[in-house]
């Protein structure tokens, strides 16, 4: 288990859904310009093992560290933190 503590964690706003258990998410960081002094925001996206098809677009998860699954995908999931508000009133009806 002393692999686990090394891998890196990130949180991120899924962005699409459409593959077959993977999605697409968007991580926001902000930093401070090296010169400038001032906070930038950039955006990247990740490629992530999704195994059960448990995402929609718009909810916000955790994503881990892996091995490489495929040719883009490194990222597992580890669990939606808060999930879209129109999918559970769906569920719920």
């Amino acid at each position: 288990m002393g692999d686990q503590a090394n891998k890196k964690t990130m949180t991120g706003v899924v962005v699409s859904s459409k593959m077959d258990k993977t999605v697409v998410i968007k991580v926001e960081r902000k930093f401070a310009h090296p010169v400038f002094k001032k906070v930038v925001k950039t955006t990247k996206k990740y490629k992530v093992h999704d195994e059960k098809n448990e995402c929609v677009e718009g909810d916000f998860i955790r994503i881990q560290e892996s091995r490489p699954l495929s040719k883009e995908k490194r990222w597992r999931l580890l669990g939606v933190v808060v999930r879209q508000k129109s999918l559970v009133i769906e569920k719920a009806k």
